[in-house]
């Protein structure tokens, strides 16, 4: 079990976000005598899920850092612009009309 403890604190579940990656990693661990088979497939599942948790939180904190980033030099969204577009439209339909 030290070693399920050493692979994750040294962050390796977040480096591994594939099956084909983490079983490699795992074979190499069972070829070196560190773990048996079934240790191995519960470890494989693990990084999986430990990779996936750490895609989306970090996935989450990129888009709240780039959000207040574009607060800050004061950058529309996405959806502000798509809003101001469609305003714009608006305002150049009611100018023809005229």
């Amino acid at each position: 079990m030290s070693t399920f403890k050493n692979l994750f604190n040294l962050g390796l579940g977040t480096l591994i976000t594939t099956k084909e990656k983490a079983e490699e990693v795992v074979n190499e661990l069972i070829k070196k005598g560190e773990i048996g088979q079934d240790e191995g497939k519960e470890l494989v599942d693990e990084l999986i899920k430990k990779g996936e948790k750490s895609k989306k939180e970090l996935k989450k904190q990129v888009e709240k850092i780039t959000g207040e980033v574009l607060e800050k030099v004061n950058i529309g969204t996405r959806k502000e612009i798509e809003e101001l577009r469609a305003e714009i439209k608006q305002l150049k339909k009611k100018m023809a009309q005229k």
